[in-house]
């Protein structure tokens, strides 16, 4: 069994607080973009759960998402099988496009028809809260939805799913921390000399259109932007250079470092890519649209 495991983008983050479970409640608009992974899943004769990855970046111990979204199936339902997961890795490691929880999704997805189990959609995104915040997005068959609580609320939007967007998605090498930024986050609330930060519900301007989005720079939002980029000023330069080629609208995707750019067409996007890579950067830059 072969499934494709979608990247995804925060068009708007606007985390709230922190919870007493140490979670962070949000309220976001994700975009399920055409950058994927692919997951293969094999049954086995016993009951072991072994995974791959061709790339050395991902862990393949038991902390793996895709390893524990096997395990807690297996756990949850009673099941004695087994499965070989292997994983084809294109979605750049922790760079805020949620590769790991699609990833994870996939895998609860497929060892549900592989196994037998039957479980509905909802009953799959209940496990796939279990597993990680972004997980549950995943598991529903949708471009755009509304999240909230910690990311396990999730609300799909039906009335986009005609809607395509074209990207420039660019990442660069440096490996930031979710949990870290979240901690900084976290202080630069609780500090009142630093907190100058725009929290208007713009999210109000997706949901309450009829028609197309708005392609503004003012409807993008990210509050964990300005503590990445405090950390880390690459990203900065990134939007820079997205401005110079006439991207408008761009934000940090997550907890960062992706940096992706709205524009109007593919040729737009591929000519832009092609200027970055000139400029011989050590970043990652993808076309990509609207899955």
């Amino acid at each position: 069994m072969n499934l494709p495991c979608f990247a995804k983008l925060n068009i708007h983050l606007r985390v709230l607080r922190k919870r007493k479970d140490n979670y962070h409640s949000l309220v976001s608009l994700f975009e399920r973009i055409s950058l994927c992974d692919r997951i293969s899943l094999f049954p086995r004769a016993d009951n072991r759960i072994l995974f791959s990855c061709n790339d050395p970046d991902v862990p393949g111990d038991a902390s793996n998402l895709c390893h524990c979204a096997a395990v807690f199936l297996r756990s949850k339902y009673g099941i004695s099988k087994g499965a070989t997961i292997r994983l084809t890795k294109r979605i750049p490691v922790g760079a805020g496009l949620g590769g790991g929880s699609s990833n994870a999704a996939a895998v609860l997805q497929g060892l549900n028809t592989l196994w037998g189990l039957g479980l509905s959609l909802d009953e799959l995104a209940g496990c796939a809260a279990k597993i990680g915040s972004d997980v549950p997005f995943f598991v529903y068959n949708t471009s755009f939805a509304l999240v909230r609580g910690r990311g396990e609320k999730v609300y799909p939007l039906k009335k986009f799913a005609g809607e395509k967007w074209w990207h420039i998605l660019v990442v660069p090498k440096i490996h930031v921390s979710t949990p870290f930024i979240y901690r900084e986050w976290d202080k630069l609330k609780a500090d009142s000399r630093l907190t100058k930060v725009q929290y208007g519900d713009t999210l109000s301007c997706f949901v309450s259109k009829n028609r197309h989005f708005p392609f503004g720079a003012e409807t993008l939002f990210n509050n964990l932007e300005q503590v990445t980029i405090r950390l880390y000023p690459e990203i900065a330069k990134i939007k820079q250079r997205l401005q110079k080629y006439g991207v408008t609208s761009s934000l940090m995707s997550g907890s960062g470092p992706a940096v992706f750019g709205i524009v109007t067409s593919r040729r737009k996007a591929v000519t832009i890519a092609g200027r970055l890579a000139q400029e011989g950067r050590s970043w990652q830059v993808f076309v990509v649209r609207t899955a």
